[in-house]
């Protein structure tokens, strides 16, 4: 998912995100454990997926970059002017 997608979203839906994206890690290390994965990149891209989710929540959290800020890209672009 984009990051402007993830500021988008509220703190309790990028939690709620974050803990079924942990569940669904935790499944699929568990299979790879046991025996071969379909798509072994998918690790990877729900590690990143995680990271980016932590990202956003401490933006916000340290008042870097709020949520709901990335609703509008262009307005953003408009103010360097």
């Amino acid at each position: 998912m984009k990051t402007f997608k993830l500021r988008e979203m509220s703190r309790e839906e990028l939690k709620q995100r974050e803990s079924d994206l942990q569940e669904e890690l935790f499944n699929l290390r568990f299979n790879a454990a046991t025996r071969a994965l379909d798509n072994p990149l998918r690790l990877r891209l729900l590690r990143r997926e995680i990271a980016q989710i932590r990202t956003v929540l401490h933006e916000d959290e340290k008042g870097i970059r709020h949520l709901g800020a990335g609703a509008s890209r262009a307005a953003g672009t408009e103010d360097k002017k």
